[in-house]
């Protein structure tokens, strides 16, 4: 079973981390501490140890960040537990099943806490961050890692698309401090990356 582990909390929430599957990827729960309501972040594999910590930790929802294979594994025995699944339309189609679409900047209610949705395309048409109000969380998904931006090689993927997401998106609307949670390995910050945007460019990935 993967070990689930609380990275972050203050007074009204806290957020726990599993790392599952071939890819090692990083599945988030982000819980309302005042309601025990709580939000999962893509689905990605081994369900049966998700589906326990879904029951454990109080999910309603799972979001899916973007619709590529190996952050979706999970999604048919999530919806099968009776959990909703969310998506954007653009990347709808790669999933097996979904119960809502997301739309951009809008505000998913998790107990009392308010999770903004801010679209990022470029990684997938339809890849979508995730920011906590009153908090400097920032969940990022494939979008921005520390070191660069998510994979643009694949099918579906653009450069210059992600590279504007981030800057215009990301870069210009959070403070330094913000905590970036993203869809593989270590978190980093906003502060951090974004004076290396230039770099990322002049590279070319």
């Amino acid at each position: 079973m993967p070990e689930l582990v609380r990275i972050w909390e203050d007074a009204s929430c806290e957020v726990h981390r599993m790392v599952v599957g071939p890819l090692d990827n990083n599945v988030y729960v982000l819980r309302c501490r005042r309601s025990g309501d709580a939000l999962l972040f893509d689905a990605a594999n081994e369900h049966e140890a998700l589906l326990e910590v879904c029951q454990r930790l109080g999910v309603r929802q799972v979001v899916e960040t973007h619709g590529h294979w190996d952050h979706i594994q999970a999604v048919p025995a999530v919806r099968e537990a009776g959990i909703e699944v969310l998506v954007t339309e653009a990347d709808a189609g790669m999933l097996p099943s979904y119960d809502l679409l997301l739309e951009d900047d809008t505000v998913l209610g998790v107990g009392r806490l308010r999770v903004r949705t801010v679209l990022t395309p470029g990684h997938t048409a339809g890849s979508m961050c995730f920011a906590v109000e009153g908090t400097p969380l920032l969940f990022s998904g494939d979008t921005l890692f520390p070191g660069g931006p998510g994979n643009t090689k694949l099918e579906g993927a653009d450069f210059p698309t992600i590279i504007r997401s981030i800057e215009d998106r990301l870069f210009a609307r959070y403070e330094p401090d913000t905590v970036v949670l993203p869809g593989h390995g270590s978190s980093t910050t906003i502060g951090t990356e974004s004076p290396h945007l230039a770099e990322w460019v002049e590279r070319g990935w």
